[in-house]
């Protein structure tokens, strides 16, 4: 299926209207299915479905060792994607609720105050070191990767990185998404991620902290700004949160001595 779809519009701008050829954005329901029981629909772009859905349970917590993942069944109608996963173990053990509540990111998410109680316990402590020259270069190859936003203004992007490195770029509709898929490849493909750093763009709310916290990436960067509760969750579990990243330099929120000299 394409990524993006034509549509003729008309712009307005300072000689008047006229008729432009635009590309927006494809946008899909995708629903997970767990053990038979449906845990979430997320509105992506359709891609990498798969890796979506094992990363969004893997993020949050339903799915938590490559050895209890059973099978994925993908079913695209080109309307909507079904994502049926299958674990051996009971992901609903001990009463968890699967409450749903609606995120920053206009997305469904299960239970936040779970998810917070469980991912705040942790303290990050890996000895990652990296420049804010590399923070700078991977922040400038993040932007010329970005292809798909170019032609439709209407996507996110995330990359998993060494130092001095990309290895995973992801776009989607969703920051969530993207981060998902990074999560889903890294489970699914047994990438380490101690010694790894997450650059992206968008928001970083506090639901976006505790997925990275979940992938076990102990930096993350973006492009845009963080709010109070992921700084504060930052600070708590101890990974080094770099936001505000222009060509010229960004903002560190919280940094246990990762970041080098240059």
């Amino acid at each position: 299926m394409p990524d993006a779809l034509p549509f003729a519009i008309t712009e307005y701008g300072p000689a008047g209207r006229r008729p432009l050829d635009i590309e927006a954005i494809r946008e899909t329901p995708l629903t997970i299915i767990l053990n038979g029981r449906e845990v979430v629909t997320l509105l992506c772009s359709a891609r990498h479905p798969r890796r979506l859905a094992v990363g969004f349970l893997k993020s949050d917590g339903l799915l938590t060792s490559p050895d209890q993942l059973a099978g994925v069944d993908i079913d695209d109608d080109g309307a909507r994607i079904t994502a049926h996963v299958t674990v051996r173990h009971d992901p609903w053990a001990g009463g968890r609720d699967i409450r749903r509540s609606i995120t920053s990111g206009c997305g469904k998410g299960t239970s936040f105050d779970h998810n917070v109680e469980t991912a705040s316990r942790r303290r990050i402590a890996a000895d990652l070191r990296v420049t804010p020259a590399q923070i700078l270069a991977l922040a400038a190859e993040l932007k010329a990767r970005s292809t798909l936003y170019g032609r439709t203004r209407g996507c996110h992007n995330a990359s998993l990185c060494t130092p001095s490195e990309m290895l995973i770029f992801r776009e989607d509709i969703g920051r969530h998404n993207a981060i998902d898929m990074i999560a889903g490849e890294c489970f699914l493909e047994g990438i380490g991620t101690a010694d790894k750093l997450i650059v992206s763009t968008g928001r970083v709310a506090s639901e976006i902290l505790l997925k990275c916290v979940r992938i076990g990436a102990p930096v993350l960067a973006s492009t845009a700004v963080a709010t109070s509760f992921s700084v504060e969750l930052a600070r708590r579990v101890g990974l080094t949160l770099i936001g505000n990243v222009t060509a010229e330099g960004f903002w560190i929120y919280n940094d246990p001595g990762r970041i080098a000299a240059d």
